[in-house]
C-alpha cells in the first residue's frame, strides 16, 4: 500500500491505481498518515478534559470539620494546663502561710526553753544571793511568756478539689456537630411564581423555589446551599434573601428599584437551576395592564350583608406537586360565594395567608404571615381591623401560621419563628405567651372543648395540649411514618367529640386522637384519587362532624364524612403490641386552588397562597 484515494477514503496498491482509481485523485500514504496523526492529536487534545475524574466527585470531599475538633482537643490541653497552674499557685500560697506559723511557733518554742533552761540552772547550782538576785528577772520572763498568745491553731485547711461537669460536656461533645445536605440537584429543581415574570416597582415579588433529586423526586428537607441575586438595568447587582421552609422548599423576595429588564439568577450549589437566569419585566404600578383573565374573574369585596356576587368556581390547572398522569374526574361542583382580598401589605391585603379561623361572634380571623400580623373580618367579609408588629418580643409576631379563637373571644395564634403561642384580647392586645421554651416551631392551634389549647409542633412532630395559663397538660407524637408518629404535621382541628384530628403533611394522611393523645384512626394515602392526599395541611371540622381537608398537593378541598367506614383502632391493653393501622375507603373531593389551611368550623372558607385572597364557597 503506497497511495492513498481521497474521494475513497482509502489506501490502495499501484494496480488499484491504475486500475479502478485511475480517474480519482490520488497522493502518496505517507504523506495522508502524517496529516491524520495530527488531526487525531488534535481531536485527543479537544477532548483531554473528560479523561480525568467527573467534577461532580472532587465536589463531594470532607465536610472539613477536622480543624474544628482539633480545637478543641487544644482548648482542652489549654484548660488541664490553666488549671494545673491554678493548683499549684493555691498550693504554694497555702504552704506559705501555713509555713509562717510553724515558723511563729518555733520560735516561741526556742523562747520557752531557753527560760525554763534558765530558771532551772538557777535553782540548781545557783547560791540564795543568785537565787535572790535573779528571781525578779525571772518572774516577769516567764509571765511575759505565759501571757503570749501563740498559733496553735492552722491558719489554712486542707479543702483543694477539682470540680468538673462532665456529664453535660459529655453529652454536647457526644451531640456535637450535625451533617447538612441534601439530594437536590440544580438541573431538576424548579422555580415558580408571579415574581419570575414581572415585578412592580417598589413593591415587593416573590417566587418559590422547590428543591428536586435527580429523577425529579421532590427533597422534603431543608439547608440547601441556594443563592439568588438580581440584576437591574443599569448592571447593578443586590442578593435575594432566600427563606429556608424546611421542607425542601424556598421562599424569596426582591423588590425591583427601576422599571426596565432584570435578570434574576437562581443557583442551587454554584449551578442555575432550571430556567435561570430569568428575564423579568420591572413595570411601575400604573403600567400594569389587567389580563383578560382577572377582568372576567375579578369579584368585588362585599361592602356590607349580602352584597357578596355569587360566581363559579374555576378549575386550575394541576399542581406541579402532582404525581402525573390523567386526573380523574370529579363529578362534584362547587359555587364561590364571594372572595376577600388581594395581594399587597394594606390592609385587607395578604402576601402569605396561613391559618384562618371563625369565631362564634361573627368574625373570621387570618393568620397573614409574610405581612407578620392577624386580620379580622366579619362574615360577610368586611375589613373590621389588624393587629400585629414584626419582632421577637412577646406580643409582637415573627411568622405567623395557625390561628384559633376560643370561647372567650380571645385570638390564639401560633408564632413559627418565635418559637411560642401568643394569647391576644378579641380587640388585639397581647395578654401573655405559652410554650416557650418548648416548641421548636409551632404550625397549627385549635381550642378543645375543655379550654385547652392544642399545638402542633411542626419541627418537632409533636401534638402539645396546654392549659391556658401555659402549664403542659401533655404531648403525644415523634417523627416517623407510624401511626402514633408524623413526618412534618401542620394543622390541627378538634371534632364534637373532643378528638384531635393532625394533618401528617410528608406522610400523606390524616391522623385522629383521643384528647389524650391515643390514636383512634387514620385515612388518606399517598395519590390523587377521591380519598388520597398529595402533603395535606389545612384541616377543620363542622358542626356536623365533616371533616375538611386542604389536599395542598392536588390542588382541591376534600370532605370526609363523620364515620364513612372508619374502624376505629382497640384499646390495647398495658404492654401489649398497637395495632395495625384500619384503612379507609375513597372519600369525594373537591376541586379547589391550593390552600395553605383549611376552613375553620361552621364556615367552609379556603385560602389561596396564590391569588392572595380568601374564597367562601357553597357546596352542592
Amino acid at each position: 500500500m503506497e497511495f492513498y484515494c481521497e474521494a475513497c477514503e482509502t489506501a490502495m496498491c499501484g494496480e488499484c491505481r491504475a486500475g479502478e482509481h485511475r480517474e480519482h485523485g490520488t497522493v502518496l500514504l505517507r504523506d495522508v498518515v502524517e496529516q491524520h496523526k495530527a488531526a487525531l492529536q488534535r481531536q485527543l487534545e479537544a477532548q483531554g478534559g473528560l479523561r480525568g475524574e467527573p467534577s461532580s466527585r472532587a465536589a463531594v470531599g470532607s465536610p472539613g470539620g477536622g480543624s474544628a475538633f482539633e480545637d478543641l482537643e487544644q482548648a482542652l490541653q489549654q484548660r488541664k494546663q490553666a488549671l494545673v497552674s491554678d493548683l499549684e499557685a493555691i498550693c504554694g500560697a497555702k504552704q506559705k502561710v501555713l509555713q509562717t506559723q510553724l515558723d511563729t511557733l518555733r520560735q516561741g518554742q526556742e523562747h520557752i526553753g531557753s527560760s525554763c533552761s534558765f530558771a532551772e540552772q538557777a535553782l540548781r547550782l545557783g547560791s540564795a544571793p543568785e537565787v535572790l538576785l535573779v528571781r525578779k528577772h525571772m518572774r516577769e520572763r516567764l509571765a511575759a511568756l505565759a501571757a503570749q498568745a501563740f498559733p496553735e491553731r492552722p491558719h489554712e485547711n486542707a479543702q483543694l478539689e477539682l470540680v468538673l461537669e462532665v456529664d453535660g460536656l459529655r453529652r454536647s461533645v457526644l451531640n456535637l456537630g450535625a451533617l447538612l445536605t441534601t439530594s437536590a440537584t440544580a438541573h431538576e429543581t424548579v422555580a415558580t411564581g408571579e415574581g419570575l415574570r414581572q415585578a412592580l416597582v417598589g413593591q415587593p415579588a416573590s417566587l418559590t423555589v422547590t428543591t428536586k433529586d435527580k429523577d425529579g423526586r421532590l427533597v422534603r428537607t431543608g439547608s440547601a446551599e441556594l443563592r439568588a441575586e438580581i440584576t437591574g438595568p443599569d448592571g447593578a447587582r443586590l442578593p435575594v434573601p432566600v427563606v429556608d421552609h424546611k421542607n425542601g422548599t424556598y421562599e424569596l423576595v426582591y423588590t425591583a428599584r427601576t422599571e426596565g429588564e432584570l435578570l434574576l439568577s437562581v443557583l442551587l450549589y454554584g449551578q442555575p437551576v432550571r430556567g435561570s437566569p430569568f428575564r423579568v419585566r420591572a413595570l411601575r404600578p400604573g403600567d400594569l395592564p389587567p389580563s383578560p383573565d382577572d377582568v372576567k374573574r375579578r369579584v368585588k369585596s362585599p361592602g356590607g350583608p349580602g352584597s357578596h356576587v355569587r360566581q363559579k368556581a374555576v378549575r386550575r390547572p394541576s399542581s406541579m406537586y402532582s404525581t402525573g398522569g390523567k386526573r380523574k374526574d370529579n363529578p362534584i361542583e362547587d359555587e364561590l360565594v364571594f372572595r376577600v382580598g388581594s395581594r399587597g401589605r394594606e390592609k385587607g391585603e395578604f402576601t402569605n395567608l396561613q391559618g384562618v379561623s371563625a369565631a362564634s361572634s361573627g368574625r373570621i380571623v387570618v393568620a397573614d404571615s409574610n405581612n407578620q400580623c392577624i386580620q379580622v373580618f366579619s362574615n360577610e367579609g368586611q375589613f373590621k381591623f389588624r393587629f400585629g408588629v414584626r419582632g421577637r418580643s412577646p406580643g409582637q409576631l415573627q411568622r405567623p401560621t395557625g390561628v384559633a379563637v376560643d370561647t372567650n373571644g380571645d385570638i390564639i395564634v401560633a408564632d413559627y419563628d418565635n418559637r411560642w403561642v401568643s394569647i391576644f384580647s378579641p380587640e388585639g392586645k397581647f395578654k401573655t405567651k405559652i410554650g416557650a421554651g418548648r416548641l421548636m416551631g409551632p404550625k397549627g392551634v385549635a381550642v378543645d372543648r375543655n379550654g385547652h389549647i392544642i399545638v402542633v409542633d411542626n419541627k418537632s412532630c409533636c401534638v402539645f395540649t396546654f392549659q391556658p395559663n401555659g402549664k403542659l397538660v401533655g404531648r403525644f407524637g415523634g417523627r416517623g411514618a407510624t401511626d402514633r408518629h408524623f413526618a412534618g404535621p401542620h394543622f390541627v382541628a378538634v371534632n364534637n367529640k373532643n378528638e384531635i384530628v393532625v394533618t401528617d403533611f410528608h406522610n400523606h394522611s390524616v391522623k385522629v386522637y383521643s384528647a389524650d393523645g391515643e390514636f383512634l384512626f387514620k385515612f388518606g394515602s399517598h395519590g390523587e384519587g377521591n380519598g388520597q392526599f398529595n402533603a395535606p395541611t389545612g384541616v377543620a371540622v363542622d358542626s356536623n362532624g365533616n371533616i375538611i381537608v386542604a389536599d395542598w398537593g392536588n390542588s382541591r378541598i376534600q370532605v370526609r364524612k363523620p364515620g364513612a367506614g372508619t374502624r376505629r383502632a382497640p384499646r390495647p391493653p398495658p404492654g401489649a403490641a398497637h395495632p395495625p393501622d384500619p384503612t379507609s375507603p375513597p372519600i369525594p373531593a373537591r376541586s379547589l386552588p391550593r390552600c395553605s389551611t383549611a376552613p375553620a368550623p361552621s364556615c367552609p372558607i379556603s385560602t389561596r397562597l396564590q391569588s392572595h385572597c380568601m374564597a367562601h364557597r357553597a357546596w352542592h
